[in-house]
Parts: structure tokens; sequence; C-alpha cells
């Protein structure tokens, strides 16, 4: 069998762009497109010094070892920048569109950014104004002072086959520009966490860094920009997926003319219809509709949807668990629409508001701000919050305060104390917050001061003296 599709291959007719790259390789591609791709350099929002003891204290050290040796053997000689991202930094991709600077790369880039700059393919790097950014769809609009810039042409991704090569460009873990090809591997993909995307699949290998970078067909249009993968390991295996190009330049239209992309909500919760459930509320097996969970108290279906309807269209179209989160976002907020219900066994009519998409919330884990120092122990110390707790398998502790800096000769290091520890109590007294805690006496090995930690999950007890502990 395998003999047999390596024959077809063979024999079948290619187009004429993919016979050329067939033959010829994608050199000239590259050397055509590849000065309109850019890197995308971040200086991220500070993250909180609980978070940052937090990460150092859970960090896969192996993992970081890899990647450190692997930059610094790429890199060469004088290589001693660190990893992007351990230094409150972090990168992706992008491409131009427009010569006078305008450029595209996705949302999830520069989300949590204080600062962006553009790094060219000459070598400058300019800094960026961010024009606009969409969640939907993870789209995001830079522009630069400059211009003459080489741009590179959005096209419809319909212009290529599934089957046909595909290369992308992209900076992946910050080594440089880097060229990966493969095919088009499928259409209309959707993943849970962007359900109002038909993604592109490729099997061109995309990494950490390329995220906003082109694909590309073999005549040098965009017909995707990279945005996400598959990944069991974190690495490329083959599985990855691009929002396609008439999608991104309707929402970068949008986000030029306006800031934002006008994108309808409807504010329910709702759950897949099954024979059974279809069956009780429609009287038939025949399964319709999505069924309604839950409405937002304050949201633009209060009062016009009800956790149990059966929402079965919207204007003219039907509603799946499939297709709902698309139907509504290409409405136009602030519109009115007539949705089919059935509710309590009665088709009905009902009027819809529909109200604007919402961006998603804030990544918890970047709140949170400064340390305060306990002179008295030399060690800093911040307020914690569920999330950390969590991520310090401390979950089950009402409070605490993590520890998040230490002088290596003071009384909290020389007793056994961590950046990362959790210290929830001292003496029988719990700790709420770091008023409980920054006026604590400084203590002796006459008088020691005993405080309860967590650490790696572990809960105990350590005795701080100020002297060195055997």
């Amino acid at each position: 069998m395998a003999s047999l599709v390596i024959v077809v291959a063979l024999v079948t007719p290619l187009t004429s762009h993919a016979a050329d790259a067939e033959r010829a390789g994608y050199a000239a591609l590259v050397r055509k497109v590849a000065p309109g791709v850019v890197t995308v350099l971040v200086e991220e929002k500070g993250k909180g010094a609980g978070q940052q003891a937090v990460d150092r204290a859970t960090a896969d050290s192996r993992n970081i070892d890899i990647r450190e040796g692997l930059r610094r053997m790429l890199a060469g000689p004088g290589y001693s920048n660190p990893p992007p991202g351990d230094s409150g930094s972090g990168l992706g991709s992008g491409f131009i569109v427009r010569e006078d600077g305008l450029i595209v790369t996705n949302r999830h880039v520069i989300a949590d950014a204080r600062t962006v700059r553009v790094k060219l393919a000459d070598g400058r790097e300019l800094p960026a104004q961010i024009l606009g950014t969409d969640a939907a769809t993870d789209i995001a609009l830079l522009k630069v002072a400059a211009s003459g810039l080489p741009s590179l042409r959005l096209e419809s991704s319909e212009k290529v086959s599934v089957g046909d090569p595909v290369i992308a460009i992209g900076n992946p873990f910050g080594l440089g520009q880097s060229v990966t090809a493969g095919i088009l591997s499928a259409r209309a993909r959707t993943l849970e966490q962007d359900p109002y995307i038909d993604f592109l699949q490729t099997d061109a290998a995309i990494n950490f860094g390329n995220s906003g970078g082109p694909l590309l067909s073999t005549d040098g249009a965009v017909v995707g920009v990279t945005s996400a993968i598959l990944s069991p390991s974190g690495g490329s295996v083959g599985l990855g997926f691009a929002i396609p190009a008439e999608t991104v330049a309707a929402v970068v239209s949008e986000m030029e003319a306006h800031g934002r992309v006008n994108r309808g909500y409807l504010g329910i919760q709702v759950q897949a219809m099954t024979p059974a459930l279809a069956q009780a509320l429609l009287g038939h097996s025949q399964v319709a509709g999505v069924l309604v969970t839950a409405v937002e108290p304050q949201g633009p279906s209060a009062g016009a949807l009800s956790a149990g309807d059966v929402l079965l269209s919207i204007g003219s179209t039907p509603v799946t668990i499939a297709n709902l989160g698309k139907v509504a976002v290409r409405l136009q907020a602030g519109t009115a629409a007539v949705a089919a219900v059935m509710r309590d066994g009665v088709n009905r009519s009902v009027a819809l508001t529909i109200g604007q998409l919402p961006d998603p919330p804030d990544n918890p884990l970047q709140a949170g701000g400064r340390d305060t120092w306990v002179p008295s122990l030399e060690i800093g110390i911040a307020n914690s919050t569920a999330d950390l707790r969590k991520a310090l398998k401390a979950q089950d502790e009402a409070g605490g305060l993590i520890v998040t800096q230490l002088r290596p000769d003071g009384a909290g290091a020389l007793s056994g104390l961590r950046i990362g520890d959790l210290i929830t109590h001292v003496g029988s007294a719990r700790i709420e917050g770091v008023a409980d805690f920054s006026a604590v006496r400084k203590p002796s090995s006459e008088l020691p001061l005993l405080i309860r930690v967590v650490r790696d999950g572990s809960p105990g007890f350590i005795a701080i003296t100020g002297n060195v502990e055997h």
C-alpha cells in the first residue's frame, strides 16, 4: 500500500507553482517574501512579586538548561542574552501588510506588553504602536514609523487546496528567522479554546516564537497567520494551525478604521442537545438547536432567554453547539435579531438585542504588586492568591505569604527558607496578609521564631534563630 501511494504521488499532475517548488525548492520564494517578515519584541507587563517567586520555585530547571544550552550552541561565542521571557521579555513574529509600516501579528503575542518593538529583516528595531486587537480571532495590528517597507499581500486561503505545499516563516524560540515547509493538511478546524475561527491546518513546523508569522502559498501570497499548535511536548509534531487570510483581512480593515472589531455577543451558556434531551424538551428524538443552561443576569439576553430554552435558530440560521459562537460574533452589536426558541413545549419567536463581545479577562497570575522587605528576617514577602497557592500545591490553605527574596546571610536564609515558600503561621497564629508579618521581632538562639511553611505541597515548621541550621 505504501508503494502505491508513492507511485500515485509521482504521477499525479501538480499545479505549476507546486511543480516549480518541487523542482527548484523554496529558495527563490523565500528571498522574495522573507524581507516582509518581522520579529515582534515585547517587554511584558510586570508580574507581581509573588508570581515571579512562584515561577522560580516551580520552574523545570532541566528544560531551562536544555533550552539555554541549545541557544548558546546555535548562537556561538559571545552569546549572553537570557532566553526570551526569562527576564520579563517575550517575542513572536509578524509581517508587513503595507509599506508605510502596518504590521499583522497575533494578539496573544502582545497581550501583556508594556512596550512593543519590531525588528525588521534589515536589522533595524523600531518602536511599534498597537492600533488594535481582536480577541475573537487573536489578531493584532501594529504600526511603525517607517516608509518604503517590503510588504506581503493577503489573499484568500481558498487559493490553496488541501495537499498543496505551503511555507511558514517566523522566529522560533528566538533563534532568528526560520523557514519551514509542508502542505495544507485540512480546513475548517475548530479548536476548543478558539470557537470563533475555522483554522487552516498544516504540517509545516510551527514552534514557540512563530506565532503571528505568515503561512504562504508557493507564489508568495499570505494565506494564513500561524497561531497555534497541538503538541504533547510543547514543540511541533506536525499539527499547526493558521488563521485564514480572508478572516485576517476583514479584521485588519475594521481595526484600522475603528481600533476594534464589532462582534456580537449573546451572554448565554449552552450545551449540546442529545436524543434524550430532544425527546424530553422537543417531544421527539431528532436533535436540533442547543440547550440554554445559563443567562448572564445583566447580559444582552437577560429577560429574553431563560435556562431550559432550546435555541433553534437566530434569524434564518439554524444553530448547533459547533456553530453558535461563529453565528453570534458575526452579528452586529447593538442590532436586533429574532430567535426561534422552544420553551415549555411551545415554539416561540424571541427578540434579541445583540451585545458587544467583551475581551477576555486578564490572566489572574499576572496580577499582584511589589513585595515587602522584612528587616528582622532579611526576606521579601508578598501576599498570595488562590491561583498562586494552587501553583504551589497549597490550594487547601486559606491564605499566607510567599517568600520572594532572601539575603544569603540573613536569618531567613540561614534557617532554610527558600524563594517560593508559603508562610502560613507565626507560631499558632495564622498569617492573613503582609501587615501581619512585616513587623515580626528579630529572632535569636534564645528566642527562636517559629513559622509554618508549605513547600511543594508539604507543610512543616521552621525555627528561625539567625544561625546556620544543621
